[in-house]
C-alpha cells in the first residue's frame, strides 16, 4: 500500500500488508481513522492505522475478499468474499463480523455498489455472467440477472453525493 500526498504530489508512506497480499478495495472508516483493505489473496480485511499507516487487525471474511461498500448510514460494511460466493456485514466501527451472506447455488460477487436508499446491494458476478441484487436488510438475493460473460465491475447510478472520490460508488 502507497499513501500519497494530495496537495503536494508526493509518497508519504509505504506498508506492505504480507507477502504475497493482492490488495483489492480500499475505504476509509466513518471516524476517518482506519482504512479497511480488502485482501484477495489473504482471504479478509486488513485493518489499518490511518495516522500511522500500520496494520491494527485483520478479519477474516471469505474466500477472494474484494469489495467494500459501506452503507448509507455508514454503520456496516459489505464486503464481496468472490472465491466463494458470499458477501460478509461487517461493523463500520469495529470491524468485527455481524454476518455472513451466501449466494443460493453459488457465485463470484465482485464490485458494484448500493442503490440509492441502500436497500439494495449490486454486484456484478465475476465468473458467473451474472448481476445479483441482494437486499441489505434481509442478505436474500431478490435478482440474479444474465448479462454475459466476465462482469468485472458494476456502475449503480444515481449516488447520493456532489463528488467522485474513483471507483465504484465512492462518493461523497
Amino acid at each position: 500500500m502507497v499513501a500519497f500526498d494530495a496537495v503536494r504530489p508526493r509518497v508519504l508512506g509505504y506498508l506492505t500488508l504480507r507477502p504475497g497480499a493482492m490488495p483489492q478495495d480500499v475505504r476509509l472508516s466513518p471516524d476517518g481513522t482506519r482504512f479497511f483493505v480488502a485482501d484477495m489473496a489473504s482471504d479478509g480485511v486488513w485493518v489499518i492505522d490511518a495516522r500511522r499507516l500500520r496494520k491494527i487487525g485483520f478479519v477474516r471474511t471469505g474466500r477472494g475478499a474484494h469489495g467494500i461498500y459501506p452503507s448509507r448510514d455508514a454503520r456496516v460494511l459489505y464486503v464481496s468474499n468472490r472465491g466463494e460466493g458470499s458477501i460478509s456485514v461487517l461493523s463500520a466501527a469495529t470491524g468485527r463480523p455481524l454476518k455472513k451472506w451466501w449466494l443460493p447455488g453459488g457465485g463470484s460477487p465482485d464490485m458494484g455498489g448500493l442503490s440509492v436508499d441502500g436497500r439494495l446491494l449490486w454486484l456484478s458476478g465475476r465468473y458467473h455472467g451474472v448481476v445479483y441484487v441482494i437486499d441489505t436488510r434481509s442478505g436474500r438475493l431478490v435478482h440474479r440477472i444474465r448479462v454475459g460473460s466476465g462482469p468485472h465491475g458494476l456502475c449503480v447510478w444515481p449516488q447520493p453525493g456532489r463528488f467522485s472520490l474513483g471507483h465504484t460508488g465512492n462518493m461523497r
